[in-house]
């Protein structure tokens, strides 16, 4: 790939050579300007690549804690924050944009945060025909007679080595996502593949992703919440996998909180969209994609793909979607594990019948024989049952004591010589399942 001063314009090849001197020099010295709590403000500077803006939706519907309670500063322990969005701000134009040139010039006197929405592109292509793919805001540029657009890419390069953290919220900005999918002619990248590998922000973070198409509006204002904590100084630096991605919130699959779980381990599933049972068998990726959208739902903690009926596609992935393709069709590796798990489940579902039939019944309907259910006819504890029943509770009771009374008190309560207790009582009107029951 040719040198990146050869493609673009003078003037932003000086530029980058001053970041990259920024870049070497900054997280020093800002490491002295900033404190690191308790802080008063923090800013927050929201960059838009190659998105469909479904990343801010989510993070407007976010509940626990809202964004309303971050900007309002209401949120306990929490500085306030100021968030500066191309689509909520209330300023526009020339004023808005010079805020992010505040923060780049480090003029702002207060940590501030990036958040980026969307994949970058490579401007790069763009720039050989004079063009951009994602900008924002306008500046002077060597050989135009009018302003030109800046790559919101160029802002990032500017901005990250001077943020307390950089934040990649959506699958198109921690993995490249949809736009990046194989055969796009923008070459699109994650955060993490623009910053590189040895990226450290001004507190020496590297990129935090927050995955999701669209992420979980809840796990981002939570990430955001924990590390505000940590730059506070009130808390450690939250845990994050090897791929930063928050530990407690992507560790395990979906499949393992999904509602329909069960019935994968019992080899029952659903062969039409619509059906209750498991949804491997007509597309879901579930068991092997790290997300948590079914225990925590996707807006207010309700919904979630599975509970709402669709599967799992695996937009958290960095595989996605190219590795997923095509959508709803049965994984090659769903051949041998439900083959597996149906033919386990064929046993297991008949044995669990057993037990469920018998501790759906009441001990004093297996003495009297039948149930007193007007409901419907429901069969009494046949013979194989109390053969079945008598091993199972057997090994159940296996160094354990049983419930009930002993002997010696049973014989106490009717009538025995009990100390301190009438040896005269005794009733006789006590029936033979009275006594059992």
């Amino acid at each position: 790939m040719p040198a990146l001063e050869d493609e673009v314009p003078k003037v932003v090849v000086e530029t980058i050579a001053e970041v990259k001197r920024r870049r070497q020099t900054a997280p020093a010295e800002l490491k002295k300007r900033l404190p690191l709590g308790p802080l008063k403000t923090v800013h927050v500077y929201w960059l838009a690549g190659m998105s469909c803006d479904g990343c801010s939706i989510a993070v407007t519907g976010a509940t626990n804690p809202g964004i309303e309670g971050l900007l309002a500063g209401v949120v306990p322990a929490m500085p306030k924050v100021v968030l500066q969005h191309p689509v909520l701000a209330v300023d526009a134009g020339a004023a808005f944009v010079e805020t992010y040139r505040t923060a780049w010039r480090g003029e702002l006197g207060a940590p501030y945060v990036v958040v980026y929405e969307g994949s970058i592109a490579d401007e790069r292509i763009a720039a050989r025909t004079g063009g951009y793919f994602s900008a924002m805001g306008v500046e002077p540029r060597e050989g135009f007679a009018q302003e030109q657009p800046v790559p919101t890419a160029e802002w990032l390069r500017r901005m990250a080595p001077g943020a307390a953290a950089v934040i990649a919220i959506g699958t198109c900005a921690t993995w490249g996502g949809i736009p990046a999918a194989e055969g796009n002619p923008t070459a699109a990248m994650s955060v993490m593949d623009f910053l590189g590998k040895d990226f450290r922000s001004a507190f020496g973070l590297p990129v935090i992703n927050i995955p999701g198409c669209a992420p979980v509006g809840d796990n981002f204002t939570e990430t955001v919440f924990a590390v505000l904590l940590f730059l506070q100084g009130l808390g450690p630096l939250p845990a994050f996998d090897e791929l930063g991605r928050p530990a407690w919130l992507f560790t395990e699959t979906v499949h393992q909180g999904c509602t329909r779980a069960g019935y994968y381990e019992e080899g029952t599933f659903a062969k039409h969209y619509g059906d209750a049972e498991c949804l491997v068998d007509v597309g879901c990726w579930g068991p092997v994609v790290n997300c948590n959208i079914v225990k925590r739902g996707a807006i207010n903690h309700m919904g979630g793909c599975m509970k709402a009926g669709g599967i799992c596609i695996g937009c958290t992935m960095p595989g996605f979607p190219d590795k997923f393709a095509p959508f709803y069709k049965t994984p090659p590796g769903a051949l041998v594990s439900t083959t597996a798990s149906k033919s386990m489940g064929f046993f297991i579902r008949r044995l669990r019948r057993l037990s469920n039939r018998e501790t759906n019944r009441e001990r004093r309907w297996d003495v009297n024989a039948a149930v007193p259910s007007g409901w419907a006819n429901v069969q009494a504890q046949t013979l194989m049952d109390k053969a079945i029943h008598y091993f199972y509770e057997k090994w159940q009771q296996f160094g354990a004591r049983k419930q009930g009374r002993r002997p010696s008190e049973q014989k106490w309560l009717w009538g025995g010589d009990r100390p301190g207790v009438r040896s005269d009582y005794h009733d006789d009107s006590a029936t033979k399942e009275d006594r059992n029951g």
